[in-house]
């Protein structure tokens, strides 16, 4: 990526973007695995879908496809559409023209997080006390546990499903030998999860403004303390060296490298934004990441040169949700009020 956040040119001007008004909050958004689209999980029961490309036309307001908020989405690992949950209990498979089907419904149940794995083809939703995957026309279910399922997260290759609740977390074989699942246990909540990149630490960001780690291989954990919010968003580099969270006013990012960060202070860069974090994304390939901000600004940083740059300044509607494009040129951004934006990196 040519991207040189010590350009001035990056520094003084904010990059293209398409940004559209919606009628209500935006809670996820994710890219296509082809790229050539975005969708937004709205408010309204609605998932709109974008072209990527910036420039190209834009279809009007979708039809509510879900029969309350649409609560999760992301990119159909089997397609060039999206997948979606919502708080009326389905689970739907959305193409591209936004044409919806239904994978199962569970009645009285809200479906609140979802994870997909590219390889696999596999989908994993949370409802409720349990979570269900989605392979191969099967559905199975995995619980249930001992409170409601905050979190989930799928393991590097795609054999094995991580969920987070009250307590702690709990991994599940998912593969064709089934093993009994294995418990981590930490007091407390845990409100969100995500599998490192290399499959080697699960983290959890927790009710009591920590971030909890547990190394796979030894099942040894460590708690990293100090946030003045709850971590809400955990994201990983590509290469797994550093976790991104969300809470802080500049880019936090916990090296995993060595001995790992155990007695160490994290690493703190970029412009002190307006608010705190509160959501984060690594870019997929490059040392990019981007932060979005309690305010409604968004923040793009470098941790190699430790610099940032505004791509939106703060307007006063938290943004709730970011993703990149595969190619890591675009990035999608949605916000409590319902703006709908996608920035243009390639300048």
């Amino acid at each position: 990526m040519k991207i040189d956040l010590s350009n001035p040119a990056w520094r003084q001007t904010l990059p293209p973007a398409r940004s559209i008004a919606a009628d209500a909050p935006v809670a996820a958004t994710a890219f296509s695995r082809d790229g050539t689209s975005v969708a937004f999980a709205l408010g309204d029961g609605s998932v709109r879908i974008l072209p990527a490309d910036i420039a190209a036309p834009a279809a009007g307001a979708a039809d509510p496809v879900h029969g309350g908020a649409v609560l999760a989405v992301v990119a159909d690992p089997a397609g060039d559409g999206f997948v979606s949950g919502g708080d009326d209990g389905r689970l739907l498979r959305l193409a591209a023209d936004g044409t919806a089907t239904e994978f199962f419904h569970q009645k009285g149940k809200w479906i609140d997080h979802l994870a997909a794995h590219k390889a696999t083809g596999a989908i994993a939703a949370s409802a409720g006390k349990s979570a269900f995957v989605v392979k191969d026309g099967e559905v199975r279910e995995f619980g249930p546990h001992q409170s409601t399922v905050a979190d989930l997260d799928f393991s590097k290759d795609g054999g094995r499903l991580a969920c987070a609740h009250y307590g702690g977390v709990t991994v599940w074989s998912i593969g064709q030998v089934t093993l009994p699942p294995r418990r981590f246990a930490w007091r407390g909540s845990h409100v969100a999860l995500r599998w490192s990149t290399d499959g080697k630490f699960i983290a959890t960001g927790t009710q009591e403004n920590d971030i909890h780690v547990w190394r796979m291989a030894q099942a040894t954990d460590m708690r990293m303390q100090g946030y003045p919010a709850k971590v809400k968003s955990l994201s990983w580099t590509a290469d797994a060296r550093f976790l991104y969270t969300s809470s802080q006013p500049v880019f936090t990012a916990w090296s995993f490298s060595g001995k790992g960060p155990e007695g160490k202070p994290p690493l703190q860069f970029g412009e002190e934004g307006a608010g705190l974090l509160s959501v984060v994304a690594a870019h997929p390939t490059a040392e990019f990441v981007a932060g979005g901000y309690d305010s409604g600004e968004l923040q793009l940083g470098d941790i190699k040169t430790k610099r940032s740059v505004a791509l939106k300044m703060a307007d006063g509607s938290a943004i709730t949700c970011l993703a990149w494009s595969p190619d890591g040129f675009r990035l999608a951004a949605g916000n409590e009020r319902g703006d709908l934006l996608v920035v243009d990196l390639r300048r």
